[in-house]
């Protein structure tokens, strides 16, 4: 038996800001803008109006709550009074909301001053729907720069300056640009130095594996996944999940395929999430195809997530695995860690993840107000639950072995027999993820 949700429709805060990171997945949602009919004369005859009243029925259709109108209509005439500084009569329904706002628009005069209430007053709104801070106004070099974030794309890196060479340098250039800058960074003892050397280490180890590099030149991703062996036990550190993070993880394991290995560690430590579509591959390579691997919660409605791809065939050689979290794994790494804890497939070690659980979803609005940018909806469409089917949002993923207990070192022999599993889960599990 499901155990109910326990939610909040909206948080009214006093400030407004930008949104946490967020993580995507196709839950079936309605984008409602291209469809609907103008149901008040004030958006038939106030573009500014239309703006406002087409992102709140988007809400009311999408949102990962279901959205009485008496509800939809306090948190407007809320948002309304706090972006325009005003005090209006509580209205309970969608049309007095689109009276209040008509008589917003026109006492204001010039599009300018127009613009700024509307975009504030959804601002406002987006920002009070729980979880509070996770739905936003996005312009379209906002959502720009989210699509970079979630495929792992730095628009502003350039690799091969890093390490000064062309982008059409041999593999020998890039090697022997590498080694001339880690000679004259070994040669200095400073913290800045290290931290430095690490970097270029890393930009040799993208530059010169052909897979990573042909995808760091079409489009500037940079690899998520980072494999390290110790004994007979392959470290993984999956550092995102971006659209290429499930392919990285498979060709990982591939390339250990020949090496006598028996154990895995999984380091999700100060993984932020990215597209949550990438976990049901992820989870499906442990899985198998068509498995059940979690729910969405969205409206009401438990919707659950099947895996779309076979299992890997090189997993079957790892007998344990261990997760490594802490309270920087949040979003679509709290659901790999939930899902894999719950089918019992691994053990976690570290901390509690963060506990930042919502889905969100874009939805483009069609009503255009500012010939210089399209605005689209961040919305939460869902939230991500862990096994008691109570929400990952604000609880996060209890860790098996917390490494602020005394004696952590001493409990992982009741979860781990593999003493080459143990000694690297001792010799990362307080480093930073490797690179």
């Amino acid at each position: 038996m499901r155990r109910p949700l326990l939610a909040v429709f909206v948080l009214f805060a006093a400030t407004t800001g930008i949104g946490a990171f967020a993580h995507f997945y196709p839950v079936p949602v309605a984008n409602v803008a291209a469809a609907i009919a103008y149901k008040t004369p004030q958006e038939q005859n106030d573009l500014y109006v239309r703006f406002v009243l087409e992102a709140y029925d988007i809400i009311q259709v999408n949102y990962w709550q279901k959205a009485p109108d008496a509800q939809m209509a306090s948190l407007f005439q809320l948002s309304l009074d706090k972006a325009g500084s005003t005090s209006t009569p509580a209205v309970s329904d969608r049309p007095g909301i689109a009276k209040q706002l008509d008589s917003a628009f026109n006492s204001l005069t010039g599009d300018t001053q127009k613009r700024q209430l509307a975009t504030a007053i959804l601002q406002v709104a987006l920002y009070n729907l729980a979880p509070n801070g996770r739905s936003e106004l996005l312009t379209a070099q906002d959502q720009k720069a989210v699509q970079n974030t979630v495929a792992n794309i730095n628009p502003s890196s350039n690799l091969y300056n890093e390490l000064g060479v062309a982008a059409s340098s041999s593999e020998a250039q890039i090697r022997e640009a590498y080694t001339q800058k880690k000679q004259a960074l070994e040669a200095s003892s400073s913290p800045a130095a290290a931290a430095a050397l690490q970097r270029a280490s890393y930009v040799n180890d993208v530059l010169t594996n052909s897979t990573d590099k042909a995808r760091y030149d079409q489009n500037k991703a940079e690899p998520t996944v980072f494999p390290h062996v110790f004994g007979s036990t392959i470290y993984l550190n999956v550092a995102r999940m971006s659209p290429q993070t499930a392919g990285d993880f498979i060709a990982a394991l591939n390339n250990a395929s020949t090496t006598p290995l028996s154990s895995m560690v999984i380091d999700l430590r100060n993984n932020i999430g990215g597209s949550l579509e990438q976990v049901p591959n992820m989870i499906g390579i442990f899985m198998g195809l068509n498995q059940y691997e979690f729910d969405i919660f969205h409206q009401s409605d438990f919707q659950p997530i099947r895996s779309p791809i076979a299992r890997d065939p090189d997993l079957d050689r790892y007998k344990e695995i261990a997760i490594l979290t802490n309270d920087q794994t949040q979003s679509s790494a709290e659901v790999m860690t939930s899902a894999l804890k719950r089918f019992h497939m691994a053990y976690s070690v570290g901390t509690n993840t963060r506990g930042w659980g919502s889905v969100e979803n874009t939805f483009t609005l069609t009503t255009q107000i500012d010939p210089s940018t399209q605005y689209a909806l961040l919305l939460v469409i869902g939230l991500t639950l862990r096994p008691d089917n109570q929400p990952i949002e604000s609880s996060g993923v209890d860790v098996d072995v917390s490494i602020r207990d005394k004696n952590w070192q001493s409990e992982l022999s009741q979860y781990f027999h593999s003493q080459s599993l143990i000694a690297a889960i001792e010799k990362t599990v307080t480093l930073d993820p490797l690179k």
